[in-house]
């Protein structure tokens, strides 16, 4: 019997990424789990029950506020993950866990949202978040992650991307190639309900998700907003535009669902690799307002369940904001695009491209 591990990079809060790998857990219901960090409460218990290996980072109690200061550290920690016994390994990467070492007769499929982005194309962004006195350090660290990125890829059996987005950043920064495989959205945790006259934005509060953008449009358009969502940035934006949105922190999955669904639209700033908070609104039957470039192109049709403004065009965002009759967009339609990225389906096309690398699987019962 083929021996089956799933790895992911950090299991400590439940959105988009834990989510795609608990499809797969799902899917392998017997398989054994490795992680770097594991947190039972941050992820609403969603794989308590479940074999989990951790690394020897996890007996320093590190939390998904604190993760980060550990950078430096999940490179060595990720390859001494106990692997050798799988004979397939499926990993689900965003940073570090395609590096898993596998045994040299192990099959290994990764599915990888996006090359660790701090290492490769947001280099800037995350030194301007340190002290100046740290940047050097911080560079010399990210200039050692893309080397050990560079170099465990070639480990790699085959790449499955979440979107062309990422399709083409696995080619130009790993040098592999890969298929598409579009992550899910458990679509039967949402239905339509009655819009009200606030926008909704759902993400981690971070820099690099561009929330000051939607915000600042909001204020420009005279529109309010809630804000979903906790992280480093949730201080900073709060004090700059604590008149405009009310911050709601992390909500229940059914807060959650009932929020888009009361929401006139959902913006999305940030040009994202996929962006599952897209897809979740779309299934709630609302529209979309989201960042022309990146998976919204793949994952919304503009004028018939959303609207695109050019990326940082925060006069272009608020105009739509303004301008745009969000009540008249069709429920149904926005819940018809959204089923194209069910569970059932990216279930089926993690399966194929097992298959593809040459792993035999039973279909599901």
């Amino acid at each position: 019997m083929t021996a089956t591990g799933l790895v992911h990079d950090y299991l400590l809060v439940l959105r988009g990424a834990e989510r795609s790998f608990a499809a797969m857990a799902d899917r392998f219901p017997d398989a054994p789990l490795y992680t770097l960090l594991y947190d039972e409460a941050g992820t609403q218990r969603r794989f308590a029950g479940r074999s989990i290996t951790t690394s020897y980072l996890q007996r320093l109690n590190i939390r998904q506020d604190g993760f980060r200061k550990l950078l430096p550290l999940f490179p060595g920690a990720v390859e001494r993950l106990p692997v050798s016994e799988c004979d397939v390994v499926l990993s689900s990467s965003s940073a570090f866990a395609h590096g898993v070492r596998t045994r040299t007769d192990a099959i290994h499929v990764c599915y990888c949202y996006t090359p660790l982005r701090y290492a490769w194309f947001e280099q800037e962004r995350a030194l301007a978040e340190v002290h100046p006195l740290l940047r050097p350090a911080l560079r010399a660290t990210l200039a050692r992650s893309r080397a050990w990125d560079r170099r465990v890829s070639q480990r790699v059996t085959r790449y499955v991307a979440i979107s062309e987005m990422s399709r083409e950043r696995i080619a130009r920064y790993l040098e592999r190639d890969a298929e598409v495989v579009y992550p899910p959205v458990e679509i039967e945790r949402f239905s339509a309900g009655q819009p009200e006259d606030f926008f909704l934005i759902v993400c981690e509060l971070v820099r690099h998700k561009q929330v000051d953008v939607a915000l600042e449009a909001a204020r420009r358009a005279g529109v309010p907003v809630v804000v979903v969502g906790a992280g480093p940035d949730r201080e900073r934006l709060q004090a700059l535009y604590g008149d405009v949105a009310r911050f709601e922190g992390r909500l229940s999955d059914e807060e959650l669902a009932r929020l888009y669904a009361r929401a006139l639209a959902v913006l999305i700033p940030n040009v994202e690799e996929f962006g599952i908070t897209a897809v979740e609104a779309q299934a709630s039957g609302r529209p979309v307002l989201a960042a022309d470039a990146g998976g919204a192109r793949e994952t919304v049709i503009s004028g018939a369940t959303g609207a695109l403004f050019e990326p940082g065009d925060v006069d272009a965002a608020a105009e739509a904001m303004r301008e745009i009759d969000w009540a008249r967009f069709d429920s149904g339609r926005c819940r018809a695009q959204a089923e194209r990225f069910s569970v059932r389906a990216f279930q089926a096309g993690i399966v194929e491209q097992l298959r593809r690398a040459g792993v035999t699987i039973d279909d599901q019962p």
